[in-house]
């Protein structure tokens, strides 16, 4: 009995003894030889190419809105008006200054210069008859024929004759393209035109119009409601291309491309993938949440496509239908200058630098330093380079994520 007790204490402590000399049973993987998919998975939502949100810019009643949610609206189309029966008559009022001031300046240029330029002719031909006559009386005075009180008048007369031509001299010249009647009666039209302006000002204030192509997005305002400043009446989405606008992590920045493909879906119909192209990578990261937006534009939107909805967004950044593959978490210090892992060879953990390519979801392509077949340590804390350690149980393997098959 005695024998037999010493006998399976050595065979135990053999078998113990070969088991550390065997090493401790460690996960492992192997790479394998299967496609790969390098993506971004995001979610945003669909944007018109602008959205426009229409108010008025001085208080008043609203009178009428000549639009409805869904309606496509023409640029400079009639929105919405304000009352505006007093804007109105102003405007009215100013026209009829205009037209009254631009027909003094007419009659300016064509009858006040013409008549005053006659009166010119006129008074110098009174003062040369006025000249002739003060000379022939001076000189039948100085023979005796008249008394010196007839030369006094004929030199008042003289004396008239020339305040006359010099009078009327100053009013042609008044009267003149460049006089000063004249620019006081183009002062008081261009007086007149800026009233007009301001009160066609004032009437478009009241009438509010569509100012670009656009689809009525949202109507928030009816017949007789207050219409005050900064409160939105209308909302528009302007006519053109949808796109989307996602953000992205910025870890995954240098994974981004122009034109990089990317299958989207909307969430109000899943079953109905479209295509998308990244066209535009905002210039700066946002430091709050980490994050880049990232604009994609659709070439042919579906018809089902409406603004404002939630998408799921997958750009590709790369595909291998058949590369070595390794479960991302087997890979040591992925995200430095230099990943390694550990491969089990002959019943060792060796450590082996590697050189990695695409990434996908849950695996990493390996092109430099292991071969199909090799058996990959999982992380383990008790497992260094050079311990003896044998194979245990393989680790569960993530499902591999695919994408659809317009992007392939």
């Amino acid at each position: 009995m005695v024998g037999l007790l010493l006998a399976l204490g050595l065979l135990a402590a053999g078998w113990a003894a070969w088991a550390w000399w065997r090493g401790p049973a460690v996960p492992v993987e192997p790479v394998r030889r299967q496609a790969i998919v390098e993506s971004v998975v995001a979610t945003g939502r669909l944007q018109a190419p602008a959205r426009i949100e229409i108010g008025a810019e001085v208080a008043g009643t609203v009178e009428r809105v000549g639009v409805r949610e869904g309606e496509q609206v023409k640029a400079g189309q009639m929105l919405l008006t304000l009352v505006n029966a007093e804007a109105r008559s102003a405007l009215m009022q100013a026209l009829a200054v205009q037209t009254e001031a631009a027909g003094r300046l007419a009659q300016q240029e064509s009858l006040s210069a013409p008549v005053a330029q006659q009166a010119v002719l006129q008074a110098q031909a009174a003062w040369w008859a006025a000249q002739r006559d003060h000379g022939r009386v001076q000189e039948l005075v100085s023979q005796g024929f008249y008394s010196p009180q007839r030369l006094d008048e004929a030199q008042r007369t003289l004396d008239v004759a020339a305040s006359a031509l010099t009078s009327a001299q100053l009013n042609a010249r008044a009267h003149q393209s460049q006089g000063v009647e004249a620019a006081l009666a183009r002062a008081r039209l261009a007086q007149a035109q800026a009233s007009v302006r301001m009160a066609q000002a004032r009437l478009a204030r009241l009438l509010i119009r569509s100012p670009v192509p656009a689809r009525v997005l949202s109507r928030q305002v009816e017949p007789g409601a207050m219409a005050q400043p900064g409160r939105v009446l209308l909302v528009l989405a302007e006519a053109g291309e949808l796109h989307i606008d996602v953000s992205i992590d910025e870890r995954h920045l240098h994974l981004l491309r122009p034109d990089m493909p990317a299958a989207v879906v909307a969430d109000a119909y899943p079953m109905q993938p479209f295509e998308a192209r990244l066209c535009q990578i905002a210039p700066a990261v946002d430091p709050e949440r980490g994050a880049v937006t990232v604009r994609l534009c659709l070439s042919g939107a579906p018809a089902f496509l409406k603004p404002e909805m939630t998408v799921s967004a997958e750009l590709v950044g790369g595909r291998q239908s058949s590369a070595l593959v390794l479960p991302t978490p087997l890979v040591r210090d992925a995200d430095k200058a230099q990943p390694w892992v550990l491969v089990l060879r002959q019943s060792r953990a060796v450590k082996v630098p590697v050189q990695l390519g695409l990434r996908g979801v849950g695996y990493s392509q390996i092109t430099e330093g292991l071969q199909e077949g090799d058996r990959v340590i999982a992380p383990t804390q008790s497992v260094l380079p050079g311990d003896r350690v044998r194979p245990g149980a393989p680790r569960a393997a993530p499902a591999v994520v695919d994408v659809p098959s317009f992007v392939r």
